[in-house]
């Protein structure tokens, strides 16, 4: 089989970052107040700035395929004739503009210089984007494609707009009930942000400039064993089952905000950290790898509260990181979901500071229903 090395690595992000002050005069206030939550967040998350894709007066600026597909196109910035080599988009999201058609062809209808593709759009949430890159891949390794895009994109924002819950609250203020959305819905508001990241793979590495190869990708789920704790769509009932908004009228959709994302933030911080993280040390060992051989490692994390459990779960396995071999960049570009971890690839693999055989160590976890990849790659 060929080998397979990410080639170029682009984002794009829309507007101008919004810092923590200005939040609510994009997501606006819920029943016309502050959120209770807002502060309490934002300190533990330690996120300063983010991105939106509209404007403070709710006009929408980009659509997640946009996004997209402008990550896409900054993957060939002197020469976008290139577009047309593409033999492959693999797309993940999991905020797509609509249910149907998929995530993907709806970034290739924006991207008509490619000509006739395959396009796939692996579903989830901050996982797809890895299921995104491991299609491509697997194409690249088995010269099935020779040059292959992956791409990981969210606009998270339209969800997160106080309009979203007017209708629950005011039926809360009917039922004589306190007219503040729960924790569970509010708490993600000053978390998430929009953007996208895009990957090019090839065969072969650059003849100039530096490539990634990928060593390996490898991921796990525990959903046989855990319940939902994050979900958007559906309502979590009290036996741990999700009930689909396809079951409940269009009155209760709007009344209990079935369109929100929701945390179950006990269960997030129980389970989280110590499935995904003591599962790597099974994964390294089998891949017959030393973290001690690690680099850079790259961790997505939605709140830097999540650092120190981390690197206490990784010192428990035998297998700890150094903090200076650590980045993110959670704190500038927020929580942008299954673009994250791309975004982080491309600010490190652009900062000319990697070395030919150096090793980076990716760390995706995914909440939804505690899903995790890894990935190696070697700078050469």
């Amino acid at each position: 089989m060929s080998e397979a090395f990410i080639t170029r690595v682009s984002k794009f992000v829309p507007n101008q970052a919004v810092a923590n002050e200005e939040m609510e005069e994009y997501l606006g206030f819920i029943n016309g107040k502050s959120s209770k939550s807002k502060a309490i967040v934002l300190r533990n998350n330690k996120i300063k700035s983010r991105y939106y894709a509209y404007t403070k007066e709710g006009v929408p600026t980009h659509t997640n395929a946009e996004m997209a597909s402008q990550a896409v196109r900054q993957l060939f910035p002197g020469n976008p004739d290139e577009l047309k080599e593409i033999d492959l988009l693999s797309a993940g999201t999991s905020s797509p503009d609509q249910i149907m058609p998929s995530h993907g062809v709806m970034i290739h209808g924006w991207l008509p210089e490619t000509g006739t593709i395959e396009v796939v759009s692996p579903s989830g949430v901050c996982c797809a984007g890895m299921h995104a890159l491991k299609y491509a891949y697997m194409s690249v390794k088995l010269e099935d494609k020779e040059k292959a895009v992956a791409v990981a994109s969210e606009r998270f924002s339209p969800s997160l707009r106080a309009e979203q819950f007017e209708e629950e609250v005011q039926e809360l203020i009917r039922l004589e009930q306190n007219p503040y959305v729960s924790f569970d819905k509010d708490f993600l508001r000053w978390m998430l942000s929009d953007g996208a990241g895009a990957f090019l793979i090839e065969g072969k590495p650059n003849e100039t400039g530096n490539s990634l190869k990928i060593e390996w990708i490898d991921g796990c789920s525990f959903a046989n064993e855990e319940e939902a704790c994050m979900y958007m769509g559906a309502y979590k009932q009290e036996d741990g089952t999700l009930k689909s908004f396809k079951d409940f009228t269009n009155e209760e959709i709007f009344n209990k905000s079935i369109f929100s994302i929701k945390q179950d933030v006990k269960l997030l911080s129980e389970k989280i950290v110590k499935l995904g993280f003591n599962n790597l040390k099974q994964i390294l060992d089998k891949k017959g790898f030393d973290m001690n051989d690690v680099d850079y490692f790259l961790p997505h994390i939605s709140s830097y509260f999540f650092e120190s459990k981390i690197e206490e779960v990784l010192l428990e396995n035998g297998i700890p990181v150094p903090k200076e071999k650590w980045f993110t960049n959670l704190a500038t570009m927020g929580n942008v979901g299954a673009a994250s971890i791309y975004m982080m690839v491309e600010e490190i693999f652009n900062s000319g500071k990697l070395k030919k055989g150096e090793k980076i160590l990716l760390a995706v976890p995914e909440s939804s229903r505690f899903s995790y990849m890894f990935c190696l790659l070697t700078v050469c």
